[in-house]
């Protein structure tokens, strides 16, 4: 079972909140609390009815099964406040409950003592929020396809679960496993997470009408804003990756004009998959296999259920620029790499999501030095410079629900390019990648646990290095000088960074390259005598800006 990791919010860091401008409701969402660290949820049995012309969730609920980590009588879940919870049940009892904003208290008749399993059934209903530009603005996106089908889908991730079924919506605390039962109009399809377990018509007496009504199983610990259903005019064809001596299931689920076009684009999956398994270990949800799910929106990373919508092209929806001129389906291969970073990885703040992001965004880096060799994945890493913003701090504000820079991809990916260079042994560097792959599996973490594992491991302390590139906005510079005294030259060089930034640096001087030993201060280093416009930081191993002063 995972166990919640319970937080201490120290004094400073109750400072720290205050002192930004965040509301009640931030904090409600994003702070576990004793009513929240009290109970360990352990599986969800969700049962939804989708009104499909009313764009609606009729009677539906959601039984939330928990183990309690402390004497208790009351506790919190999340439920929109836009969404109507109708009753709770407990033991047969309706129980008393309260609103605060999305926060609903529950109070119990008596004392649920520590260790004690037990469980709620919550009745709820409701018109849940449409997406606004979905996945970035999630909510349901209640689309129709081609032949004018309803084509409908449901993306989450920052905005909350709990904006369509109630949970306890905090990332650090996830169900061993789950079942999800959806019903919607006949003769559409349904998809979800995990595996099917069963598929039938039923009659209901509200919508009068026969509804399909289709029972998934995730069996591992899921996260909740990877859970999904996708309703539409699908078709199924399946295929199978062999690793070994074993066999994984790759389902593909698309709109059924895009079948054949799919077969020959999903042609990517299997050689990907090699490449990830070579360097992060077997895909994480072996049991419930792998899923690519037609969604009317580009792409989310739902755990064996990842939504794809980037048209059957190459790059990003087309933009072979964004990939360096590849020719490869960026969603694919970014999505799917969420399958180690961020579904079986999961941060507990998601002011640490740098962790999900920046490791999945580099994975499509070595993806690419995997199929296309060393040179191309230079080529490809660099190009991520460029959508770089320098605009705020990779990691966010914690305890209130808020992420930090949009820069936690490409940044973040650099930053790990960087640090590849810098540990200097790369059987090493693939050993760390392994390991915090297989040692952190199934399991929801703190940035600061990544980073103490990425200290221990290499043996050196990076601590002023992640300070730079995750907790301030600039991008290191190295400033420097050539001073001709004679015919030999001296280089004079610093950091323009954060104090006690000393990271060496390569460059070359028209033979091999060799390394520099920068700080805050200038210091010097003769080169003797060279052509200096053969001078050259190699910058293309770093991610640094470069300025040269006279």
């Amino acid at each position: 079972m995972r166990k919640l990791i319970l937080f201490v919010v120290t004094f400073c860091a109750v400072l720290s909140a205050i002192s930004q401008p965040f509301s009640r409701k931030d904090s409600l969402r994003g702070n576990l609390t004793t009513i929240r660290t009290c109970y360990d949820v352990t599986f969800y049995d969700l049962f939804i009815i989708i009104d499909i012309p009313e764009k609606s969730i009729e009677r539906s609920y959601n039984e939330i099964h928990f183990e309690a980590t402390t004497d208790f009588n009351h506790f919190q879940i999340d439920m929109a406040s836009n969404m109507d919870v109708m009753l709770i049940e407990f033991e047969g009892e309706r129980l008393e409950f309260n609103r605060e904003f999305d926060a609903v208290y529950v109070y119990f008749p008596r004392t649920i003592k520590k260790g004690e399993q037990a469980k709620i059934k919550v009745w709820y209903g409701g018109y849940p929020r449409e997406a606004i530009n979905p996945p970035w603005d999630g909510g349901f996106s209640w689309k129709t396809d081609k032949n004018d089908n309803p084509w409908i889908g449901v993306s989450c991730q920052g905005l909350g679960a709990s904006v369509w079924w109630p949970n306890k919506d905090h990332q650090s605390d996830e169900p061993d496993s789950m079942r999800i039962t959806v019903s919607a109009k006949k003769p559409l399809k349904i998809i979800c997470n995990g595996n099917l377990r069963s598929e039938k018509i039923i009659w209901n007496n509200h919508l009068q009408d026969s509804l399909n009504c289709s029972e998934w199983f995730v069996s591992y610990p899921i996260n909740n804003y990877n859970v999904t259903l996708n309703i539409g005019d699908y078709i199924h064809f399946s295929d199978v990756y062999i690793s070994g001596k074993d066999s994984l299931d790759l389902s593909y689920y698309v709109l059924s004009y895009n079948e054949e076009k799919a077969k020959k684009h999903f042609q990517q999956v299997k050689p990907m998959m090699k490449c990830f398994e070579n360097y992060f270990g077997k895909y994480p949800f072996w049991e419930d296999g792998y899923a690519l799910v037609e969604t009317s929106y580009l792409g989310m990373e739902h755990q064996s259920a990842i939504a794809y919508g980037n048209d059957y092209l190459s790059g990003y929806h087309g933009s072979t620029n964004f990939i360096a001129g590849l020719e490869f389906d960026y969603i694919i291969i970014h999505e799917s790499g969420h399958e180690w970073w961020g579904n079986s990885i999961t941060t507990n703040d998601i002011a640490d999501m740098w962790v999900q992001e920046g490791f999945c965004t580099y994975s499509e880096v070595l993806y690419v030095e995997c199929m296309h060799g060393y040179e191309s994945m230079l080529k490809y890493v660099n190009n991520q410079k460029s959508r770089i913003r320098n605009d705020k701090p990779i990691i966010g504000p914690y305890h209130v629900n808020k992420e930090g820079s949009g820069d936690m991809y490409q940044k973040s990916s650099l930053m790990l390019h960087t640090l590849r260079t810098l540990i200097e042994d790369d059987k090493l560097w693939f050993e760390i990648l392994m390991g915090i792959a297989n040692d952190f599996k199934f399991q929801t973490i703190d940035g600061q646990d990544i980073l103490g594992y990425i200290n221990t491991k290499s043996g050196k302390d990076f601590t002023v290095f992640f300070n730079q590139y995750l907790k301030h906005v600039a991008i290191p510079e190295l400033e420097y000088k050539l001073i001709k005294y004679g015919r030999d030259i001296t280089l004079m060089y610093r950091w323009e960074a954060i104090e006690g930034f000393d990271m060496p640096i390569l460059i070359n001087t028209g033979k091999d390259n060799f390394w520099i030993y920068p700080n805050n201060d200038w210091k010097e280093e003769g080169l003797g005598k060279f052509d200096t416009h053969d001078f050259r930081i190699i910058e293309e191993l770093f991610l640094i800006d470069v300025k040269k002063v006279k």
